[in-house]
């Protein structure tokens, strides 16, 4: 049996490669543990190569050639001496693993598996190719500073007409309404709700859907409303420009939810706009500026409650070490004084921070709706920024809100993915 597998891990566009998996209930076992995403395609055995000195060998697929080094196979062997069964963690360390650690010999078994046999330990393993083709590191770096994932797509204010959404009782009963729902906030980093319960703490079911709530000084959650003497203007009636919440926290918060009870206000629509659209966007205009924005920390600050004053010093667009955009911390209103960029370097910042800041503020950017009773919406608060209109005048804008983590939502999507793969494998 032959599958292509689409992998997601390095660059915007996805690789392919085509191997040969012999044994289906290998294949389906691995995929507890290493799911990856296939389709039938043509047959063709691997084959492999080692390398005199030891140190590495050549598996070659339909796809190409893969060098795997003999430490990083040996580290990521998945026999039951170095990985529990069940969860697939290691039961050794790196240290139990000789740092002299080559290869004596490597062959294609007659099932399509590759084994291969270690020094000086003397033990042979036995690999899927299947999962050696979707973990190979053996590629070209992506250049570009500000890639993104397979997986992950930026948008503007033309997603207007199709805001991703879910029905509340559709997603309590899981399977593929929440898969989906959940799929939406990894794409686009976020989603609404729709008929929701109408009633204080309905926003903890939403959580309940994928994970749990992350408490803050504000408790387990916050009232968005109008205060007499608020101690954030997010509890005034005032417009306020889409920002990152919270950007003073490390880690900031990296789900929020604000559910809506009460809407009857004039205006106090909510807007979303993608910091990663805004961030590339930036980038196409002016590298330079993106790169200033990416490679200087700016500095955020809140203390608006006595006893409490909370910083942070982070970058406005990060980026992990091979260049991938990761994050947007845009926040105007908790911007600290700046002191991370060089004398002759702080014109050009600010020149770069007014523009990103432009283009955040630009219509053709932003998806904007109204949120009604029973509505809420969750955002991915560490790339999506999300903003309000001001309203004012007769009626109420009552919304509850909290935050959660993104891991819970990945962990929950990511377990769904598997568990229908292996439902559509029966």
């Amino acid at each position: 049996m032959a599958v292509e597998v689409r992998v997601f891990s390095w660059a915007p566009l996805s690789r392919k490669f085509v191997v040969q998996i012999p044994n289906l209930n290998l294949a389906v076992a691995l995929d507890k543990l290493y799911p990856i995403r296939k389709q039938p395609l043509g047959s063709l055995m691997p084959s492999v190569a080692l390398d005199p000195s030891g140190t590495f060998l050549v598996l070659e697929t339909a796809a190409g050639q893969h060098r795997f080094h003999a430490i990083w196979l040996r580290d990521n062997s998945q026999d039951i001496e170095t990985r529990a069964p069940g969860n697939g963690q290691k039961l050794i360390a790196l240290r139990d693993i000789p740092a002299e650690t080559q290869i004596a010999a490597a062959e294609i078994a007659s099932d399509g598996a590759l084994n291969v046999r270690f020094v000086p330990e003397n033990k042979t393993i036995r690999f899927d190719t299947n999962w050696l083709a979707a973990h190979a590191y053996d590629h070209t770096a992506p250049t570009a500073h500000g890639w993104l994932p397979d997986g992950t797509t930026p948008w503007d204010a033309s997603l207007m007409d199709a805001v991703p959404f879910g029905d509340f009782a559709q997603l309590q009963q899981g399977g593929a309404p929440l898969h989906d729902w959940l799929g939406q906030i990894v794409r686009y980093g976020f989603t609404k709700v729709v008929n929701a319960p109408v009633e204080p703490g309905a926003l903890f079911r939403i959580v309940d859907l994928f994970g749990y709530v992350r408490e803050t000084n504000y408790g387990r959650h916050f009232e968005v409303r109008t205060e007499v003497n608020p101690t954030n203007l997010a509890f005034t009636g005032l417009g306020l420009q889409a920002h990152t919440d919270n950007p003073y926290r490390d880690p900031v918060p990296t789900i929020q939810v604000l559910h809506c009870l009460e809407s009857s206000a004039a205006g106090g629509e909510n807007m979303v706009v993608d910091g990663f659209a805004a961030a590339l966007r930036l980038r196409a205009e002016n590298p330079k500026g993106f790169d200033l924005l990416a490679n200087h920390c700016a500095r955020f600050e809140y203390a608006g409650e006595a006893g409490l004053c909370l910083t942070s010093r982070r970058p406005m667009i990060e980026l992990a070490p091979d260049g991938e955009l990761t994050g947007i911390r845009f926040n105007n209103r908790s911007c600290a004084a700046i002191t991370d960029v060089p004398f002759d370097k702080m014109e050009a910042y600010y020149a770069a921070y007014r523009r990103l800041g432009e283009i955040i503020d630009d219509t053709a950017m932003e998806v904007s709706f109204r949120l009604e009773p029973g509505e809420a919406f969750v955002v991915d608060n560490t790339r999506v920024l999300h903003a309000r209109k001001g309203y004012c005048g007769e009626g109420t804008r009552w919304l509850q809100g909290c935050y959660a983590d993104k891991d819970s939502i990945r962990s929950a999507y990511e377990a769904l993915s598997r568990s229908n793969l292996l439902e559509a494998r029966k």
